[in-house]
């Protein structure tokens, strides 16, 4: 399964991915993150999008089956 870094504090979103079988840790936005297969931000500032090294969703107005089903999809295209 994948590694995932999610942003804090989306704890329901860490361990949705968890039951899904993914790592996943936690982070803050002023926090170097790198090393994981996916990331999932609140949103993603326009200008902003190569501040990760590996793809990212934003969850920005989606429910937690929604970003679990985009971070899932993201990881099929890879």
């Amino acid at each position: 399964m994948a590694k995932i870094a999610v942003e804090k504090p989306y704890e329901d979103v860490k361990k949705a991915l968890e039951e899904k079988g993914h790592t996943v840790k936690m982070f803050s936005t002023d926090e170097n993150v790198s090393g994981y297969d996916m990331g999932v931000v609140r949103a993603i500032n326009e200008g902003h999008n190569d501040e990760f090294e590996f793809p990212v969703v934003a969850m920005s107005g989606m429910s937690i089956d929604n970003v679990v089903q985009a971070v899932e999809h993201r990881l099929g295209q890879m």
